[in-house]
């Protein structure tokens, strides 16, 4: 995935949401609304969010070093579970405590800010965000386009390597959500004189972001537990190993993503069993470069090389000793 695509989506959703938050604390401190409060601070969250993705974008760039030999690529995905946490913590529960401290003002009397002289700017507000927000979406989604390939969207953040693009893909898929949920919970709050739609908008925009950080915090830790390739480089990396001349097979492949576009990749490969050490090394040489001619993400490759027996078992580790019986 380009990294460059990711970067121009957070860059966009980064300026949308810094003043989509101002605008929206603004109208919360004239009207009292809670789902303004909660709009606000969940802008203002996917606006640290996105700083964290340019940090850890920045951080990932560095040079390895003797103690992190294979470099700093994977701080892409660090950086991205924080994104989850801050969604989750700073933007849904906040919100479902907003939603019960309003609750509670209406419970003893408060009218709720439908009464005051700036009722209606919310609505104004919120009109403009959702245009905001729909041109920071619209930014994503080209950039997704280039690189999903014929992929769902669904598959596409299922199955990405580099993080920018399904974070800002689900958060600002939430926030056109929830700004259409806070428009409506205003409007009817407005037109009812019913401040406990308000609540129920707050609440709604609550449940959206802890379910919407919860998928990310998943899809995030799987990255960060360390992915294979993508099948259609596996399969690549396979038939460049095998094409090579004087490689009988491959006994045993593993990859792993060290970075969204770098891949480590381990592989044991069968040579002839009367090859010489001379033969082998040129053998082991040739099939390292159709390799990295085939995938050009493996920047780590180990070749091991082989003779084939049916009796091997990659892995095979030696059982315990068993306790001594009495």
């Amino acid at each position: 995935m380009s990294t460059e695509g990711g970067n121009k989506a957070v860059v966009a959703a980064l300026l949308a949401n810094t003043g989509i938050a101002i605008t929206k604390f603004i109208a919360f401190l004239l009207t009292g609304f809670s789902s303004m409060l909660a709009e606000s601070i969940h802008s203002l969250a996917d606006s640290g969010n996105q700083v964290l993705l340019l940090v850890g974008g920045k951080r990932s760039q560095r040079e390895a070093t003797e103690e992190h030999p294979f470099g700093f690529g994977r701080e892409r995905y660090i950086y991205a579970f924080v994104v989850s946490i801050v969604l989750f913590s700073v933007g849904g529960l906040f919100a479902l405590y907003e939603a019960y401290h309003k609750w509670h003002e209406i419970h003893e009397g408060h009218d709720g800010g439908l009464d005051g002289q700036w009722r209606f700017v919310p609505l104004v507000v919120l009109g403009i965000a959702i245009v905001l927000e729909g041109f920071s979406f619209r930014t994503a989604i080209v950039e997704g386009n280039k690189v999903r390939d014929d992929k769902s969207w669904w598959s596409f953040i299922r199955r990405a390597k580099a993080p920018e693009l399904p974070v800002i893909l689900l958060e600002d898929f939430a926030a056109l959500i929830g700004l259409v949920a806070a428009f409506l919970a205003v409007s009817l709050s407005l037109a009812t004189g019913n401040a406990y739609f308000d609540v129920a908008g707050t609440g709604f925009i609550g449940v959206l972001l802890i379910v919407v950080a919860v998928i990310l915090a998943i899809e995030v830790k799987s990255l960060l537990l360390g992915e294979s390739a993508t099948r259609e480089s596996i399969a690549k990396i396979r038939t460049s190993i095998e094409g090579t001349e004087g490689v009988t097979q491959i006994i045993h492949l593993k990859t792993l993503h060290t970075a969204p576009e770098e891949l480590l990749v381990a592989a044991k490969i069968g040579v002839e069993a009367g090859a010489s050490g001379v033969e082998i090394a040129g053998v082991i040489d040739a099939a390292e470069r159709a390799l990295r001619a085939a995938e050009p993400m493996a920047l780590q490759v180990f070749l091991e090389p082989d003779v084939f027996r049916a009796d091997y078992v990659p892995d095979a580790r030696p059982e315990a000793p068993k306790a001594p019986s009495h």
